[in-house]
């Protein structure tokens, strides 16, 4: 892959590690951090990236492990209910509400990334599988009980 690809792919993918960094992180210095530094790790292992047809899989998840890792450093607890995640309300889904934005975020941050990839980013399940390495009953099971956690506070 050339570095005019790369950068192309990588345009189309910034709203998406955008917002991924936001459900986990909750904070916009440390998102745009985590994406910038998972974009730079992107480049210099682009030589590990076996198909080019899932760069943004293989983005994706190597975002997810920059987000822990800022976790880890600052030793945060990612359970603040009373932040919004910004982008899951803005532009990019105007059918969703404050409120379902907010019961969002309160979700355990497993359930709450699963949910944000499969609703938000509409990865398929497969997908999902695959950026986060879990069993695909697994990402089933954190969907079921995704909903019925929302539902419970929505309703």
């Amino acid at each position: 892959m050339d570095i005019n690809k790369f950068e192309q792919l990588v345009r189309a993918s910034t709203d998406t590690l955008y917002r991924v960094s936001m459900s986990m992180l909750k904070n916009e210095h440390d998102a745009q951090d985590a994406v910038s530094e998972a974009i730079l790790k992107a480049y210099e292992n682009l030589h590990k990236l076996r198909k080019e047809e899932y760069f943004k899989t293989w983005l994706v998840r190597i975002l997810i492990n920059e987000c822990k890792l800022i976790l880890r450093k600052s030793d945060r607890i990612i359970s603040n209910a009373n932040e919004k995640i910004p982008e899951i309300t803005s532009r990019d889904n105007p059918y969703l509400s404050v409120e379902v934005g907010e019961a969002i975020n309160s979700l355990p941050e497993k359930i709450r990334l699963v949910i944000v990839m499969f609703y938000v980013e509409d990865y398929s399940i497969k997908d999902i599988k695959r950026v986060l390495n879990i069993p695909e009953g697994t990402v089933k099971s954190r969907l079921s009980k995704g909903r019925a956690l929302l539902k419970e506070q929505l309703l």
